[in-house]
């Protein structure tokens, strides 16, 4: 009997997933962003991918696929022990638990590695998702993309800790 949802699976990046991941990360932006940034934005950050940099940065962090049924689906990298560089998941699988899994994994990597807390620069549409898990904005940031300005703002969570679950203690 086949199952109604695939369970989805994680594994290492590969050289050859480039092509895959810059779409995922084009798509992400192209359909998940529109409410936070504008269409001027969006170009501009989604003509990362379109670098050869965009691959050595994949390469050069700890970066893991989510897949379902093989394909990947959705991408994290881990900087160093302590810093999420990227998060992006396709648009047809967003709210499904694909970048919660990623971001599970990230964790564990972080504080297998050592790392007390874990940042993240996050966009204005991922900073929900991050404070849901137990991440605290620290400052906002404008950095200039392609000659666009986009606004992110740095977050951080201190591991070993549960997300705030709303009670005061």
């Amino acid at each position: 009997m086949a199952q109604a949802h695939p369970k989805p699976g994680l594994r290492p990046f590969l050289p050859d997933d480039v092509p895959v991941l810059a779409a995922i990360f084009a798509a992400s932006i192209e359909e998940l962003t529109g409410d936070d940034y504008s269409e001027a934005q969006q170009h501009a950050w989604m003509e990362a991918a379109e670098s050869e940099e965009f691959g050595e940065r994949l390469a050069a962090d700890l970066t893991l696929i989510a897949t379902l049924e093989g394909s990947p689906v959705g991408f994290a990298s881990l900087r160093g022990a302590d810093h999420i560089r990227m998060l992006y998941v396709h648009p047809a699988v967003a709210g499904q638990g694909i970048a919660t899994m990623l971001v599970d994994a990230l964790e564990k990597l972080a504080g297998g590695r050592g790392a007390k807390s874990l940042s993240v620069d996050a966009s204005d549409t991922a900073q929900g998702f991050f404070a849901k898990r137990g991440y605290v904005a620290m400052q906002r940031n404008s950095i200039t993309v392609n000659d666009e300005w986009l606004a992110n703002t740095t977050m951080q969570k201190t591991l070993g800790t549960a997300p705030a679950s709303g009670a005061l203690q």
